[in-house]
């Protein structure tokens, strides 16, 4: 059971956009960092445990000419080996920030050359693998980034080409020096999911095929693909043969978000139906089927949710957003 807690205020609300929110805990500060989108700005939140919040700064994106400033599709954190960096999407381009918003360290520009003139440029879908961080296209192009240790000095280093139609999400799981396993997984508007093994190069394991459903979010844990779809289904794949184990009708509405809590395969999934609910994963010793269940519900009353994230790996407490709502609310284990 969960119960709410104080509240984190908002300059403006959350924009209606999928996966809007981002979380990055500061253990050692005792700090959790909030991100989230709203129109041509990235509010930036530092909170301390009982939800007050220290510090609070807005990104604007920058690149391009324009009259007016682009909108940004999506922020979040990309957790490294080495460092942290804030990447920041837009309909012009993708930037990289140092974990605080103070300073940019890179700018990629997207190209509009393969475009038609009723075709919207973005990029959208961002993840942390090795020293590597993807981000998805409007394209189908998962673009890998080769992260220093430190400097600005990164590189396009692939270009992924499996998808047809735009980039949804991209999750990532450390592989655990475990050879041909599965350590990430793409996500489209046609519902296909592409699973990968990373590395030096990438290689495409498998793909699993969409139903005509937008796979609107999706997670990896310990070798389960969980993704989320516009319908409010949540399905659970095997990554290294696509097979499906189990199809969960969990929203009455479009799924916004999906998220795991890794240290005990807790999926947390929101909903444009007002719920978020929480689910526990396991696998049966005996066959080896991946087994759900569900350990909590949570309505947030007239509210379009559109991001929702666990605040530490032990999913012991989750942070929600919602379109038109000025705050992120906050629930803790009781």
């Amino acid at each position: 059971m969960f119960r709410r807690e104080r509240s984190i205020p908002l300059r403006a609300s959350a924009a209606p956009l999928v996966n809007n929110l981002t979380v990055l805990r500061l253990p050692a500060r005792n700090l959790t960092h909030f991100g989230v989108v709203h129109g041509p700005n990235a509010q930036l939140l530092s909170a301390a445990p009982d939800g007050v919040p220290l510090a609070q700064r807005q990104l604007l994106a920058k690149e391009g000419a324009g009259v007016s400033p682009p909108l940004i599709i999506q922020v979040h954190w990309c957790v490294l080996p080495f460092r942290v960096l804030l990447v920041l999407t837009s309909h012009r381009g993708i930037q990289m920030y140092e974990s605080d918003g103070s300073t940019m360290v890179y700018w990629h520009a997207l190209d509009s050359g393969d475009a038609s003139s009723v075709q919207a440029l973005f990029a959208r879908g961002i993840a942390a693998s090795g020293h590597f961080i993807c981000v998805g296209t409007w394209s189908g192009q998962v673009l890998v980034f080769d992260i220093p240790p430190k400097g600005p000095n990164i590189v396009l280093s692939e270009e992924l080409a499996e998808h047809q139609t735009p980039i949804t999400d991209i999750a990532t799981e450390p592989a655990q020096g475990q050879d041909g396993m599965a350590d990430m997984v793409t996500a489209d508007d046609s519902g296909l999911l592409c699973v990968w093994r990373t590395g030096p190069e990438f290689t495409l394991l498998t793909h699993i095929p969409g139903f005509g459903v937008p796979c609107s979010s999706v997670q990896l844990w310990q070798g389960i693909v969980a993704a989320g779809y516009g319908n409010g289904q949540i399905c659970l794949y095997e990554a290294t043969t696509g097979n499906l184990h189990v199809q969960i009708n969990a929203h009455a509405r479009a799924i916004s978000a999906l998220d795991i809590a890794p240290e005990v395969g807790k999926l947390l999934s929101a909903a444009e139906d007002t719920f978020v609910h929480i689910w526990k994963l396991s696998r049966s010793p005996e066959s080896g089927s991946i087994e759900v269940e569900h350990c909590h519900g949570e309505c947030v009353p007239d509210t379009q949710v559109c991001g929702a994230r666990f605040c530490e790996p032990s999913g012991s407490s989750f942070a929600v957003t919602g379109y038109d709502l000025a705050e992120i609310l906050r629930f803790t284990s009781v």
